[in-house]
């Protein structure tokens, strides 16, 4: 699938850094009202936040380092050092403190999917 055919996630429209959140998965930021309404982009299969409070409190954080705006995932290489490149177009953040819950890592586990922690602590 090209970059083109991807869903878009939705740029936020009020800046305020404070109210953004991080996906502690792929590292998306949204407003908590987006993440309500919509979910996460990438991973909502995984994650499951649409329509639930305490699961984006749970699986989003506030504390985030850096943003990348990634518009054409698939070309380019901020998004391949990033590990978004198969993701939708958006704002990420370039370092994400905290880990996701241990139901979403043993959800990975038997999906034998690798969690790697976006907080930098994973390098290859």
């Amino acid at each position: 699938m090209s970059s083109q055919d991807r869903p878009s996630a939705s740029i936020p429209s009020q800046p305020r850094a404070k109210q953004l959140r991080a996906c502690l998965l792929c590292s998306i930021i949204q407003t908590p009202a987006d993440f309500r309404k919509h979910g996460c982009p990438n991973c909502e299969e995984l994650m499951q936040m649409k329509g639930y409070p305490d699961r984006i409190q749970a699986c989003t954080t506030t504390h985030f380092e850096g943003v990348i705006a990634v518009i054409d995932p698939d070309n380019s290489w901020v998004a391949r050092w990033q590990r978004t490149s198969k993701y939708v177009r958006g704002m990420y953040a370039v370092r994400v403190k905290g880990r996701v819950p241990e139901d979403v890592e043993a959800e990975l586990e038997s999906r034998n999917i690798r969690y790697r922690p976006r907080d930098g602590t994973d390098q290859d």
